[in-house]
């Protein structure tokens, strides 16, 4: 007797099944979640015989090495966030807010690649004029570019011949015959993106797919998206605002902790290379609240300024809001402050911003962020052209960081003429003594009396 297809229920957040429709996911807790899918009987052990070729185990000694040749995207920055340039038969997602500038961005990269290369677009959301109209708005395109509109990713497979590299706008957008659910569901978006990954490590073409982000600004469906593919970008960024952060937070082939710094104008996204105008106020050192740390991201390090805001509080309890700097991590910080430096924060507001809209994740940051406390509580400013930064451990200590070195140097280069750094980082920074001040730090309180010696 024949198998039939039968229907299961699929949470579109968290990827959890049901045999029945749920109001509320018993996986995740969401509500209106689940979407009906079509799942097909599988195939016999006999059948799948005939159809693949089972691949057989080798020893570690006969596996050779493949070399990844890269490709420049003429965009600077991507490169560098990509790890030094494209990679042939990679997979690349690249996720965002509705506007932020993706579309624009893969366009860009698209019409410089058509140059040497040959290019398809293909764009379910945007018909092949709407595609033309922004290659004319952008001054790019060529011959070698290609548009496609449709929504079959089926369609898509026969129009790739001689193609090396191809945009899908958007994953959630385009759908395959093999189910018979809506675009954007889990099972459809998990089968197209396993299809392209067929083809791109089979044929060798490099794919750049653009995903959509849900509210919480996590992409989305389901996870297994992110697992399939070789690079996962966030393009990051307020609307009202001109520059733009590409952030990696997954890579095959480079550093996952690589930031692009780009400006959206009128001829398109433009890469930033000087990051001074963008991370660091020109009023620092005459306003209070204000302290500069060199962060490392990746392979480049660059200076950001940590801004802290302290006012009593009116009535009730006192706020505590960070915008840059882990929620936890502040409260962890405001409580050092305050046992071993006597700084009382529990009838103050608080409030952190990092500059540029860019996040601080790495504990290098803590003594600027203590800095900038400080210098709000006691409402005096850090001098403009002083640097801080390292480790504060729940005593009190400060405890030395990697890449010392690579951070005094960007002081050097920015210009800076005083660092406070951990004591125990001094071996690895003596040789820039006859160009920057270094100051050793190993409390808390010597920073303190170094930047408020008369508090």
């Amino acid at each position: 007797m024949a198998k039939t297809n039968t229907t299961v229920y699929v949470c579109s957040e968290c990827g959890a099944t049901s045999p029945r429709w749920l109001g509320r996911c018993p996986s995740c807790g969401q509500f209106n979640t689940m979407a009906e899918e079509i799942v097909k009987p599988a195939a016999s052990e006999n059948a799948k015989k005939g159809v693949y070729s089972l691949p057989h185990a080798k020893p570690l000694s006969q596996v050779t090495y493949e070399r990844h040749d890269r490709v420049s995207s003429g965009i600077s920055e991507f490169d560098t966030v990509l790890g030094g340039g494209i990679v042939k038969g990679s997979l690349v997602l690249l996720g965002g807010d509705p506007g932020i500038g993706k579309s624009t961005l893969l366009t860009q990269i698209s019409a410089h690649l058509s140059k040497n290369h040959k290019v398809l677009y293909f764009s379910a959301e945007e018909s092949c004029s709407q595609v033309k109209m922004r290659c004319d708005r952008l001054g790019c395109g060529g011959e070698q570019m290609l548009l496609l509109n449709g929504t079959c990713i089926d369609n898509l497979e026969s129009e790739l011949d001689g193609v090396e590299y191809c945009v899908v706008d958007s994953i959630q957008a385009v759908y395959t015959d093999d189910l018979s659910s809506s675009s954007g569901s889990v099972g459809q978006v998990r089968e197209c993106a396993t299809k392209l990954m067929r083809i791109a490590k089979s044929r060798g073409i490099t794919f750049f797919i653009i995903g959509h982000v849900t509210k919480e600004g996590a992409l989305a469906g389901p996870k297994v998206l992110e697992h399939i593919m070789d690079t996962v970008l966030y393009f990051e960024g307020e609307n009202r605002e001109n520059f733009r952060i590409l952030r990696a937070v997954k890579n095959r082939f480079g550093n996952v902790s690589e930031v692009g710094v780009f400006e959206m104008t009128g001829e398109g996204i433009i890469a930033i290379n000087d990051y001074s105008g963008i991370f660091l106020s020109e009023s620092r050192g005459e306003e209070a609240g204000c302290a500069v740390t060199p962060s490392q991201t990746g392979n480049r390090c660059m200076n950001v300024e940590i801004q802290a805001l302290i006012t009593k509080v009116a009535f009730g309890q006192p706020r505590r809001m960070s915008l840059g700097v882990d929620y936890n991590k502040l409260a962890l910080l405001l409580a050092v402050l305050e046992k071993r430096c006597n700084l009382h924060f529990s009838a103050q507001e608080v409030y952190i911003n990092v500059m540029g809209g860019i996040k601080l994740n790495e504990p290098a940051c803590d003594l600027a962020v203590c800095a900038a406390l400080a210098s709000s509580y006691f409402d005096k400013p850090v001098d403009k052209y002083t640097a801080v930064f390292g480790e504060v451990g729940l005593t009190g200590e400060v405890r030395a960081v990697q890449y010392a070195e690579k951070r005094v140097q960007e002081c050097v280069k920015m210009g800076f003429k005083r660092v406070l750094l951990p004591a125990k980082n001094m071996k690895s920074v003596a040789k820039y003594a006859d160009k920057i001040s270094i100051v050793p730090v190993l409390y808390l309180g010597t920073m303190l009396k170094s930047l408020f010696p008369k508090d």
